[in-house]
């Protein structure tokens, strides 16, 4: 078993406003922890990996095919490998969540055994 302390991880910023955590991996998955600021955008983009997440807390659009889906807290979403998407807080508060990657997203600066 894995267990990484929330404690001891360091979020980094990955694009203005917003601000990511890698918490534990595993051999088929990792878990990432996000806090997205107001007005914070994050461009489209597309990644091999399969991505579940949770709004634990605000209101996120994500925009996928011209389409905008609104998830708010307590709402959980899918997201295929290779879909491109982008994601943005329209609020007036910041969003906090947690998203879990197949395969594992791993962030090099990661040193959590």
């Amino acid at each position: 078993m894995k267990h990484v302390s929330g404690s001891a991880v360091d979020p980094t910023e990955a694009v203005d406003g917003v601000h990511l955590a890698q918490h534990a991996a595993g051999s088929e998955m990792s878990v990432q922890r996000f806090r997205i600021e107001p007005g914070a955008v994050v461009p489209e983009h597309a990644h091999p990996h399969e991505q579940t997440g949770y709004v634990a807390a605000g209101t996120l659009t994500f925009i996928i095919d011209g389409e905008e889906i609104v998830v708010s807290a307590g709402d959980s979403y899918a997201i295929p490998g290779d879909e491109p998407h982008a994601v943005e807080n329209r609020g007036e508060r910041v969003v906090e969540g947690v998203d879990v990657f197949a395969p594992p997203r791993l962030n090099p600066d990661w040193a959590g055994d």
